[in-house]
């Protein structure tokens, strides 16, 4: 490999690597905290499952407040300290979770974990900075292969590593990883990630030269008011723009209540409705998700989205997203092939939507000449809010109804995820994007 080539292969890696840490506690987060949990004498299950919800918006939530922050800094000081800065943030982190004895420990390193993971924006950045412009989409697509990547191998590592005592036997079979079950994945994490920190050293070179980067940067406060502006300047984009972002924010919401109950719904044991998995076979399951996820998004949307409209595609994945995610509480575990085909119809609609509600929303800017920035800023910031809201509301959902019977229960979470797909589904028909008009015009 050249030297212009080890750029682009580390940030692979810094992007990868992110993903993978990031998705390897999906399988075993949910089981490490109802331990914590129960070790706090919180033994009810509606307030020991409320606490995975607080612990994953506390990552989202770390995120959504200094990525700008970071991403900002790296404009005065270059992206190469900045994304040295994530490695080494990701590294301590992910190794401390991993030992976490308190509930309050483990939500205190989660969003140190966030506020220190800003490597995705400053790697977009930084191919932005080497890439010529006709190269640019292509180098992008390396960062979408790096999540689906990610999704699938995370949660595979997750799963296979935890509880090594009872699962590999053993070496591991001792007092020690009995009392820290979750510790070797994290280690795992934490190693993949102080490898790619040292090729980062050692290979990685600066993107941004002194004379382009700015003399100031703004303060952290102001970097913050950037948030809050992206999120109040919807108001003043087009009609079709602003439709658009608030569908993503929706679908955002409903896929990261999901994604907060999924493991609390699998874990429950079979007798109270549950479908008694361990974090093994979360992993498995998650890394189904992620394999499909890489088949829909890395080659059949290409050839969907040939044959059909961009805006039929996208309502045909919230639909198919609504019928996955309202019919998860019927699942039993067997026959298991069930349990793949709603999995399946749930990675079909993401995969249908995310790409193509992307792809208008770009179409859309530039039709209306307006920054592309600017939207995709205030995307992302109604995108980070969701994903701290989502937790945190299917918690309170979850914990309200997860012991009740009747109409209310633990199949209600699942089903105001479905219907938000719905409402997106229904606020799309009434989308009316330009670039269509004139293209019927001409």
């Amino acid at each position: 490999m050249n030297n212009k080539k080890y750029p682009l292969f580390i940030l692979f890696l810094v992007v990868l690597i992110d993903m993978i840490g990031f998705t390897l506690v999906i399988p075993f987060l949910t089981y490490f905290i109802q331990d914590l949990a129960e070790k706090a004498g919180t033994v009810d299950i509606g307030n020991r499952d409320w606490w995975v919800g607080i612990t994953l918006a506390a990552y989202t939530f770390g995120q959504f407040l200094f990525t700008p922050v970071i991403s900002t800094m790296s404009d005065k000081f270059g992206r190469r300290p900045i994304i040295i800065f994530g490695l080494i943030s990701n590294t301590i982190f992910l190794f401390a979770f991993g030992l976490s004895g308190s509930l309050w420990f483990a939500l205190l390193v989660r969003f140190l974990a966030g506020v220190g993971n800003a490597n995705i924006a400053v790697s977009r950045a930084y191919i932005g900075d080497v890439s010529e412009p006709e190269k640019l989409a292509g180098r992008m697509g390396l960062l979408g292969a790096a999540f689906g990547l990610g999704f699938m191998i995370g949660p595979f590592i997750g799963g296979v590593l935890s509880n090594p005592a009872d699962v590999i036997g053993g070496v591991f079979d001792t007092d020690f990883w009995r009392d820290y079950p979750y510790l070797l994945p994290c280690i795992f994490a934490s190693l993949l990630s102080g490898i790619s920190l040292i090729l980062a050293i050692f290979k990685l070179p600066e993107s941004l030269p002194k004379e382009n980067r700015t003399a100031t940067s703004d303060s952290p406060l102001n970097s913050m008011k950037k948030i809050f502006n992206n999120l109040a300047g919807i108001k003043n984009l087009a009609p079709s723009l602003s439709l658009l972002i608030v569908i993503n924010a929706i679908y955002l919401l409903s896929f990261t209540m999901m994604h907060a109950t999924f493991i609390l719904f699998t874990g429950m044991e079979i007798s109270k409705g549950g479908l008694g998995f361990d974090a093994t076979m979360n992993g498995y399951l998650f890394a189904y998700v992620g394999l499909n996820g890489v088949i829909i998004q890395g080659g059949l949307i290409r050839i969907l989205s040939k044959k059909f409209d961009n805006k039929l595609l996208m309502l045909l994945g919230l639909f198919i997203s609504a019928i996955g995610l309202v019919l998860i509480p019927y699942l039993t575990p067997e026959p298991f092939l069930i349990i793949l085909i709603i999995l399946t119809l749930i990675s079909l609609g993401s995969g249908l939507f995310q790409p193509t509600q992307s792809t208008l929303l770009t179409l859309e800017a530039r039709e209306n000449n307006v920054e592309l920035g600017f939207v995709m800023g205030s995307q992302e910031g109604f995108g980070a809010l969701s994903r701290v809201l989502g937790p945190i509301i299917a918690a309170f959902i979850w914990k309200a109804t997860v012991e009740r019977d009747g109409f209310l229960n633990y199949h209600t979470v699942f089903h105001i995820c479905g219907i938000l797909m719905l409402l997106a589904a229904f606020m799309q028909l009434k989308l009316k994007l330009n670039y269509q008009k004139k293209s019927t015009e001409i």
